[in-house]
């Protein structure tokens, strides 16, 4: 029982301090991010170009505080994008003591993976999913209604996209990591498409945070492309680890038996 009480103690104590250093990171990195928040949002607006162009004005607030605490939202995802690898580091190095030498391995190999693969998320979203999304918002109606849109409607929809399609990036390394140290299976994630397919369009929504059923169809389409990457990852895996095993448990050619 006390070596038990000892190693829930020495979790919760790792736990504390890789929460610690986490939030330290995040809040460095989101004082960084409000001390150019100013470039941040310009660079945000760049996919509504075209919009703005309509008209000559900028885009409004309506509340006293809303100004500032949009400008605090994007500082703190700022500096969350700055922290990520601090993070991300942390997470692994909190899940590593419980794998084996072998999984340790594949874990941190995938490290510089899985920030590439949030940095493809965000940039995939500011690309190829914010203007079109944003074309088809921003002009809707506007023969019949003249827009006048909040900063922070704007900003919240524009980083919530970027975030979670980050994350959803984040996808085909997890399932290959999973299939490596043996906890999924190509067939059973097959089997699974059904509920991926909800799962795709329940973040969709969560992503585009409009009823939009055109926007959320296509980053649902991206999660489920990305969920059947992660399948073919598996079965990469899968065969990857099979090979490993032949390997070890074969005999050397030429020995003889004693």
């Amino acid at each position: 029982m006390a070596d038990k009480e000892l190693s829930l103690h020495g979790h919760l104590a790792e736990l504390r301090k890789r929460l610690t250093i986490s939030a330290a990171a995040l809040v460095a990195g989101a004082g960084v991010a409000f001390a150019f928040h100013r470039m941040i949002f310009d660079v945000l607006m760049i996919p509504a170009q075209g919009f703005e162009s309509l008209r000559d004005q900028k885009l409004i607030f309506t509340h006293v505080t809303e100004m500032i605490g949009i400008t605090m939202k994007v500082s703190l995802m700022g500096g969350f994008v700055l922290a990520f690898p601090v993070i991300l580091f942390q997470i692994f190095s909190f899940v590593a003591p419980g794998l084996t030498a072998r999984e340790k391995r594949f874990l941190y190999a995938l490290f510089p993976g899985a920030i590439l693969s949030f940095a493809a998320g965000a940039a995939f979203s500011y690309f190829a999913l914010l203007p079109p999304a944003l074309n088809f918002l921003l002009w809707f109606g506007t023969d019949i209604a003249t827009p006048m849109i909040r900063i922070g409607d704007y900003m919240n929809k524009v980083i919530t996209l970027i975030f979670w399609m980050g994350v959803a990036f984040e996808t085909p390394l997890v399932i290959f990591f999973l299939s490596k140290i043996g906890l999924v299976t190509p067939r059973s994630l097959a089997r699974q498409r059904r509920f991926a397919v909800v799962v795709a369009f329940i973040v969709g929504a969560l992503a585009t945070t409009t009823i939009d059923p055109l926007n959320q169809s296509l980053v649902a389409l991206t999660i489920m492309l990305l969920y059947e990457v992660g399948i073919l990852l598996a079965k990469l895996a899968r065969r990857g680890s099979k090979s490993s095993v032949d390997i070890a448990t074969s005999e050397p050619s030429g020995a003889e038996p004693s």
